[in-house]
């Protein structure tokens, strides 16, 4: 452990005790609370809601906060229009702005999950395809398999699917060409 000593315009020296540098250190996204998380979901249903208004489309709104995350579901108990919404880019397209709306309202960046119409277990039943597929591959003799590249919260749910089945996985590339590599565990 040691000290740091600065001096400032004034020809004051300050010392810094790096002894609790590891506090210092902590990351500038701290975990949020869950009443932090409930206001993101209420902020976030208030632009959904007022983007359902707009577009003349049902839906009830869902809100949840769990895993360090405020979760925001959209469904429809009639037969509505909600589908044309539940595409996955659009999908991810509307998480992105709903996202800014918070950042705008809270002055920090979310983390929100939005599900529309059920996308996200649609497109976890399609990665889950796509990781039945990897390991076939695997199991004929391939060394590893290379999905598609996906977004980071895509690639937990594969790594995550991944080591359920008994193998391994990893994330490789740089930025919209991220992917996810599996092998044998």
């Amino acid at each position: 452990m040691s000290d740091i000593s600065t001096p400032d315009e004034a020809g004051t020296t300050t010392t810094i005790d790096t002894g609790h540098a590891s506090e210092l250190a902590k990351p500038v996204e701290a975990e949020r609370s869950v009443a932090q998380l409930e206001e993101e979901g209420d902020i976030a249903a208030d632009y959904i809601e007022e983007l359902l208004d707009i577009t003349d489309l049902d839906g009830d709104i869902d809100i949840d906060a769990r895993d360090g995350r405020a979760y925001l579901s959209v469904n429809s108990s009639s037969e509505s229009n909600l589908r044309i919404l539940s595409k996955p880019d659009t999908v991810v397209a509307l998480q992105e702005l709903t996202r800014l709306a918070v950042q705008a309202k809270t002055g920090s960046y979310s983390r929100l999950i939005l599900d529309v119409g059920g996308s996200r277990d649609t497109r976890a039943a399609e990665l889950s395809a796509l990781v039945d597929h990897a390991i076939e591959r695997i199991d004929g003799g391939a060394q590893s398999a290379s999905l598609p590249p996906m977004s980071s919260y895509e690639r937990k749910l594969v790594h995550d699917i991944v080591a359920g089945r008994g193998f391994t996985s990893q994330s490789e590339g740089e930025g919209r060409d991220r992917h996810t590599v599996v092998s044998r565990g």
